[in-house]
């Protein structure tokens, strides 16, 4: 194996190794929605929107779909802000959440690498413009926070980067109303 083989293994194990430390973390519900923004342009070492690399996005998406197959939850794959941020996910979780389908197709420099792997990889693939994910991760800044639930809680995970690009993650909670004469349940 060569020192590229040997990188872009490791750069799959790192993801795999976050999502489930995020997944862990966050304990989303079986069925629910995790969101993931990657730039592999950032994963590679280079500025957001410049050096899109399918070879890093298949890397990357394989550790962590591996990762959130195991968990049992919903991949949505966020698109880059020339597909406006839209998602790819399965047809079963955009039919479950009454996700309206929109029609594209994401490719390395119109949507992005890593949501062109999504596309590629999941079992009916489709595009829609908005979610409300239970958990997620940003890899290399890609602002994921439009798809979370309303109330996103940072998560520090042990994995600050995968390859240069940073990573930041999320859950989310119920929001609490009703103010001082209401009653809350324990936060998990």
């Amino acid at each position: 194996m060569n020192e590229q083989d040997v990188e872009i293994e490791q750069i799959a194990e790192k993801s795999y190794a976050a999502a489930k430390e995020i997944l862990e973390i966050a304990n989303p519900a079986k069925g629910t929605i995790f969101v993931v923004g990657c730039s592999t342009s950032e994963v590679g070492g280079g500025s957001i929107g410049q050096a899109s690399s399918p070879q890093l996005a298949e890397a990357v998406f394989g550790g962590i779909y591996r990762a959130v197959k195991e968990k049992g939850v919903y991949l949505a794959a966020q698109c880059c802000e020339h597909l406006n941020r839209a998602l790819i996910l399965e047809r079963e979780a955009a039919e479950k959440y009454f996700y309206e389908e929109v029609n594209v197709v994401p490719q390395p420099k119109a949507g992005g690498s890593f949501a062109t792997m999504a596309w590629k990889y999941f079992e009916n693939p489709v595009a829609v413009e908005h979610i409300k994910a239970a958990a997620g991760m940003d890899i290399g800044d890609t602002l994921i926070g439009m798809h979370l639930k309303d109330v996103a809680v940072p998560v520090r995970i042990s994995i600050k980067q995968i390859g240069s690009a940073r990573v930041v993650c999320a859950r989310t909670r119920p929001k609490y109303i009703g103010g001082s004469r209401a009653g809350y349940m324990e936060e998990e």
